[in-house]
């Protein structure tokens, strides 16, 4: 599990906290509930009105994927690719067929099963690519409706603010309470534009980041189904697979397969 957008929120809004304090402030000042309400409530509100209610429904399972992802290392999946080739290239494409209850790579298993059930190599290709464009489009609904929210906060957060300034004028006869309205007001403005660039601009970035890193593991799969249907040297398919590694996964393959080597 990558907790870095967890992490990185949270040291952010600590740090937030931190320097109201040092600068004489307090955590109360700043946290009302109206402010907060009219901010992230108008944000998801006005996001819900530009896009489809599925998009919506799915922004949970967003911002789940978002804070918790399960980010395996790329160099496990050519591992566990590789073992399937060497059993495929000794006991046939067939034997596979008990392998792939094993396989917890969704994308692998549907793959290998289309080469088991003799599918074409080049519709297997046509299949699998067209799934991945399927869930680029998917990825970037839910990415789009974050980024919105992101657009929409910091101008309700002037909405809010102008509301508090009504208030204010609405007292100029209660001089008393006048400063600590007027500050009030501005809470509302500090939300906006902290809700917008702490929490969900990084949060599509993630998202985005994520969806890439997931496009990537797709295409090495069907880079290794392809190789084992052709009944490739498992050695060759490995080392071709390596190849589409990010750099450093790639020092960690290697280092990798040279200690089993020794």
């Amino acid at each position: 599990m990558d907790i870095a957008t967890l992490v990185g929120i949270g040291a952010t809004f600590v740090i937030v906290f931190v320097v109201q304090a040092l600068e004489g402030g307090h955590a109360g000042s700043i946290i009302l509930f109206p402010a907060m309400l009219l901010v992230f409530g108008g944000s998801i509100g006005a996001a819900m009105a530009g896009g489809v209610l599925k998009d919506t429904i799915g922004l949970i399972g967003s911002l789940k994927k978002a804070f918790l992802p399960k980010v395996a290392p790329p160099n496990k999946l050519v591992d566990d690719v590789v073992k399937l080739a060497e059993r495929a290239r000794r006991e046939g494409l067939l034997a596979l067929e008990d392998a792939i209850k094993t396989v917890d790579h969704a994308f692998l298993k549907r793959g290998l099963q289309l080469a088991i059930d003799g599918t074409d190599p080049d519709e297997l290709h046509d299949i699998l690519h067209a799934e991945i464009a399927a869930k680029k489009k998917a990825d970037k609904a839910g990415v789009k409706i974050i980024e919105n929210m992101g657009g929409y906060a910091p101008t309700i957060g002037i909405i809010g603010t102008v509301m508090g300034l009504v208030h204010v004028l609405e007292n100029l006869d209660k001089p008393e309470t006048l400063g600590h309205s007027i500050a009030a007001a501005f809470v509302a403005t500090l939300w906006g534009v902290m809700s917008s660039n702490v929490m969900w601009l990084p949060i599509a970035a993630r998202l985005g980041r994520l969806s890439g890193i997931e496009v990537d593991e797709m295409e090495l799969v069907i880079e290794g189904v392809l190789a084992i249907q052709a009944g490739s040297n498992p050695r060759l398919v490995g080392q071709k697979l390596r190849s589409l590694l990010p750099p450093d996964a790639l020092k960690s393959a290697e280092a990798a397969s040279g200690k089993k080597a020794a």
